[in-house]
């Protein structure tokens, strides 16, 4: 299988090799990173990580699975390992805040790949509503519409059952419809 020498070429550290999965990958590892993140800069950073640890980590490839769903699985549990670090720094930055009487205002950067200038608001606050949902809901809904990914591809990576990936979206939905509906009904 082309898959097949494509991993032992880049085991015996052949760069070209390396160089045509990233190329074939790179992109979608980058905007799945960037649906988590919502900043270009994070995304970067992370994708970049997800790189070298695919580089250290592909000798130990369970080639009985997909490539792909192996590397999104690393690029979604690298982007929620993020996400969590963030939240702790965060907490800590408003504690010292409080007792050091500073504020430390952190603006999230909200570019995403087909947001054009003027629906930067309504990106804003979509983003907004889906950082709200639960860490399954958010992974499953964003592999979903962001990455186009099939329900089975979704469940490989989150290792959960394909009726738990179409829940997951349904509730993701539901939520996200609830969390929109209560903020446009407020504005109008």
């Amino acid at each position: 299988m082309e898959e097949n020498k494509l991993i032992d070429r880049i085991i015996e550290n052949d760069e070209a090799a390396f160089r045509e999965l990233y190329d074939t990958f790179s992109s979608r590892v980058y905007n799945t990173a960037l649906g988590f993140l919502q900043s270009t800069e994070d995304a970067e950073d992370i994708t970049q990580e997800i790189f070298i640890l695919i580089h250290r980590s592909i000798k130990n490839f369970n080639r009985d699975s997909s490539l792909s769903t192996w590397i999104y699985r690393i690029a979604v549990n690298k982007s929620l390992e993020f996400i969590r670090s963030k939240k702790r720094k965060k907490r800590f930055a408003i504690v010292k805040s409080i007792f050091a009487k500073e504020e430390a205002e952190e603006l999230p950067d909200f570019l995403h790949p087909g947001i054009i200038a003027e629906n930067k608001d309504r990106a804003k606050i979509l983003f907004k509503a889906i950082d709200k949902l639960t860490e399954n809901q958010k992974t499953a809904f964003l592999l979903n519409k962001i990455d186009h990914l099939s329900y089975k591809e979704i469940s490989e990576i989150m290792k959960v059952s394909h009726s738990s990936v179409e829940s997951l979206i349904f509730r993701a939905k539901e939520n996200l419809k609830k969390e929109l509906y209560n903020y446009y009904n407020d504005k109008i």
